[in-house]
């Protein structure tokens, strides 16, 4: 082998290497309540690691579909624990690679500019100014599941049904107010604390007596194609400093480790 034989083959192989490490990420499949909680995670992890998350946010019943039916996700975030088991018993996931990483809350939601009182929480809702109702679709929608429950709980679903407007994640359920396509929403507590929303308008809390818990926990995907970042993500998404992200953004956490991925 030449000389000039010798550099191609060693200038070929650092382009290799360095195409390897640019191409370290993963997918992630995130229920929307998480938009502003795990962009700061994501990035968090890109700033101790190198590697890269790239989220995609929706609803977790269809994302649930869409992994059956073969989606390219290395990991899986649900805003419950039943689609994830789900994915586990079916061997759609790696092994021992469940973990609840949150519980949810959801909270009565309203616009700056609205003169609803809200400080009665659901029982607000039967206010006749309130016409329209922001839900996320409870079929596939966890927080939608948890409104319609805690209404039912409260008395009132019956007389408000009618008055849904049905979003297709919690994220939707939240613009609906936002654009005055509804006059009030139930929508995560999470998103009426992200930077989007804080300033736009007022919630109440709806206590967590009131509907099922909104355990949610996430999964890695046995179609992963790079399981090692996907393994180390998830140890990261245990670490005490994803759990404080995630209590400043009103999540209750119960499981940490000190561990660094």
């Amino acid at each position: 082998m030449n000389t000039r034989t010798r550099q191609l083959t060693v200038f070929l192989g650092v382009i290799f290497v360095c195409g390897f490490c640019v191409a370290q990420s993963i997918t992630v499949a995130a229920a929307a309540d998480l938009q502003s909680a795990m962009q700061d995670v994501a990035a968090g992890f890109q700033k101790q690691t190198g590697k890269e998350v790239k989220l995609i946010y929706g609803s977790s019943g269809n994302f649930f579909q869409q992994i059956q039916n073969g989606a390219p996700f290395d990991m899986f975030f649900s805003a419950n624990l039943d689609y994830p088991k789900k994915l586990e018993s079916a061997g759609l996931t790696v092994s021992g690679s469940y973990y609840p990483y949150a519980r949810g809350k959801i909270v009565v939601w309203v616009h700056n500019d609205s003169k609803i009182n809200i400080d009665s929480g659901l029982k607000s809702l039967l206010d006749p100014a309130v016409k329209k109702i922001a839900v996320a679709n409870p079929q596939h929608a966890p927080y939608g599941q948890a409104a319609v429950a805690a209404m039912q709980n409260e008395g009132v679903y019956e007389k408000l049904k009618d008055k849904f407007v049905l979003g297709e994640n919690i994220s939707q359920t939240a613009s609906f107010v936002v654009s005055g396509a509804a006059d009030v929403g139930v929508v995560a507590l999470s998103l009426a604390l992200s930077p989007n929303l804080k300033d736009k308008g007022r919630y109440a809390e709806i206590p967590v007596t009131e509907y099922p818990p909104i355990e949610q926990a996430c999964v890695i995907l046995s179609s992963s194609k790079d399981k090692e970042t996907a393994k180390q993500f998830l140890s990261y998404i245990k670490t005490a400093a994803v759990a404080d992200t995630l209590k400043r953004y009103g999540f209750d956490v119960a499981n940490t480790s000190r561990d660094k991925p």
